[in-house]
C-alpha cells in the first residue's frame, strides 16, 4: 500500500504538444494550462479576454451550440478515460485496483543504516510517520519529505519551516536528488517503475529496502527497538495480533482502498459498489466505537493508525474530491471523537499537515479536478476544532489506560 506519482507522459496535460494545442482550441484553456495561468496572471488574462471576445462574436450571449458541447465533451470523457487508466488501473467493471508494493521488507537485510521518504499528502506514508514518532525512532531513520510537483511527481524543494510544530517537504537528506524518481533509479541495476512512497533506503548499500507502508510500520514496531527511545511501547502486541488482523482485513478494503475505489472509479456501476461498501463500514466502526476506545478495546494498535490516516483525510479531501458524500466524518459521533482521540496522542499532530495534504490531492490529481483549485479547508479540520476534548479516555478503566511512552 503505497502513494504513486502521475505517469510521466501526464506532462503533456501542462506542457502541451502540438496535437493538445489542437484541442484547446475547443475548449478553456484552463483545462491545459494551469501552471501558466498561475505563473502569468497578465498573460492568462489576456488569453481568456480573447477567448471570451471570439465567443461572443460567434454566438453572442447564448451558450456554445450543441454540437460544439458535444464534441468538447466527447473529447474530454476519451482524455479522462485514457488518463485515469494510467492513474487508476482498473478491471473490465471499471472499478479501481490498486498495484502491488515492489519491494516487500527482508527483515534479515534491514539491519544497516536506514533512510525514509515520504509525501505528506499519502495515507500509506502518513502511517510510517506516525509509528516513526510513537516509537522515538527519528534520530534512528531520518526522514527526507518529498512534495507534489506540477507534473504528478514527487519532487524534493527546500520549503521553509514557519511552523516548527508540524513536517513540511525538505530536500532530499540523503542522496541529494531532485525528484523520487532519481532515488530509485540510483538502486543497483535501476529502475523504471512507479516511484511510490512510503519508501525505505539502505543508505550504505543505495538499495531500496520495501516500499510497502504496513511492512514498514510493522518493522518499525517491532524491528529496532534496540534503536527507539520507546522500546515498551508495542502496537501489535502477541495476544492482539489476530484481532488487528480481522480489522485490518475489513478496514483495508472498504475504508483505506475504499475511498480510492470511489474516487477513482470508472463506471458508476463500480463508484456505486465502492460507495455503499465504504459507508457501511463506517456504520460498522462507529457503532462498535460506542462501546470500546480503540478498535482492539484499550490499546491501540497497529489498526488504529491505519484507519486513522484515511479518517483525517476524510472530511478534509475525500469527502468532496472522492465523492464520498453520504455523510460527512462530523456526522459519525464516536468516529469523530476517536479520531480527534488519535490525534491528540503527542507527536500525531505534528505530522499532520493538512495545506500539504489538501494541494496534493486537489492540485496533483489533475483528471479529479483538472482546476487546480483548492478549496478553502473545512473548519472542522483545523487544528483548533481537531484539539477539542474527545472525552474517550474515561472509556478506558482505570489502570488499563493506554500507554502511549511518551
Amino acid at each position: 500500500m503505497h502513494c504513486i506519482s502521475l505517469p510521466s507522459s501526464h506532462l503533456l496535460l501542462h506542457s502541451p504538444a502540438k496535437t493538445t494545442l489542437k484541442l484547446a482550441c475547443h475548449v478553456s484553456p484552463r483545462m491545459f494550462f494551469n501552471d501558466s495561468a498561475t505563473n502569468n496572471n497578465s498573460g492568462s488574462t489576456n488569453g481568456f479576454s480573447l477567448i471570451k471576445n471570439v465567443s461572443k462574436l460567434l454566438w453572442g450571449a447564448s451558450l456554445p451550440p450543441g454540437i460544439l458541447i458535444s464534441t468538447v465533451r466527447t473529447a474530454w470523457t476519451s482524455t479522462w478515460q485514457i488518463m485515469m487508466s494510467q492513474l487508476a488501473p482498473s478491471d473490465p467493471s471499471g472499478a479501481y485496483t490498486r498495484p502491488f508494493s515492489k519491494f516487500r521488507l527482508n527483515p534479515t537485510a534491514a539491519t544497516t543504516k536506514l533512510h525514509l521518504y515520504v509525501g505528506l499528502p499519502c495515507p500509506w506514508a502518513h502511517r510510517t510517520l506516525i509509528v516513526r514518532a510513537l516509537k522515538g525512532l527519528e534520530e534512528a531513520v531520518p526522514v527526507s519529505v518529498a512534495g507534489h510537483g506540477l507534473d504528478g511527481s514527487w519532487e524534493f524543494k527546500d520549503v521553509p519551516d514557519k511552523d516548527n510544530d508540524i513536517l513540511v517537504p525538505t530536500m532530499d537528506r540523503v542522496n541529494r536528488c531532485r525528484n523520487l524518481k532519481e532515488v530509485y533509479r540510483l538502486r543497483k541495476g535501476g529502475y523504471d517503475g512507479r516511484a511510490t512512497v512510503p519508501m525505505l533506503w539502505d543508505v550504505e548499500k543505495k538499495e531500496v529496502v520495501c516500499n510497502e507502508s504496513y511492512d514498514i510500520i510493522e518493522f518499525f514496531n517491532s524491528g529496532l527497538n534496540e534503536l527507539a527511545q520507546h522500546p515498551g511501547l508495542d502496537l501489535s502486541p502477541v495476544e492482539l495480533k489476530e484481532e488487528i488482523e480481522e480489522w485490518n482485513r475489513v478496514i483495508y478494503p472498504n475504508v483505506n482502498n475504499g475511498v480510492y475505489r470511489c474516487g477513482f472509479a470508472q463506471s458508476q456501476e463500480a463508484y456505486d459498489v465502492a460507495v455503499s461498501g465504504l459507508f457501511s463500514t463506517l456504520d460498522r466502526i462507529d457503532d462498535h466505537l460506542g462501546s470500546s476506545r480503540y478498535l482492539c478495546g484499550d490499546r491501540l494498535t497497529l489498526a488504529d493508525i491505519c484507519l486513522f490516516t484515511t479518517l483525517i483525510r476524510f472530511d478534509l479531501v475525500y469527502n468532496v474530491l472522492f465523492k464520498c458524500t453520504k455523510k460527512k466524518l462530523l456526522e459519525y459521533t464516536n468516529l469523530h471523537a476517536y479520531m480527534r482521540d488519535i490525534y491528540q496522542i503527542p507527536k500525531v499532530a505534528a505530522t499532520c499537515n493538512f495545506l500539504e495534504i489538501m494541494d496534493g490531492y486537489y492540485r496533483m490529481l489533475f483528471p479529479l479536478n483538472p482546476g487546480s483549485i483548492r478549496p478553502v479547508m473545512p473548519s472542522v479540520c483545523e487544528h483548533e476544532f481537531l484539539s477539542r476534548p474527545s472525552k474517550r479516555e474515561s472509556m478506558s478503566p482505570v489502570g488499563k489506560r493506554v500507554q502511549h511512552v511518551l
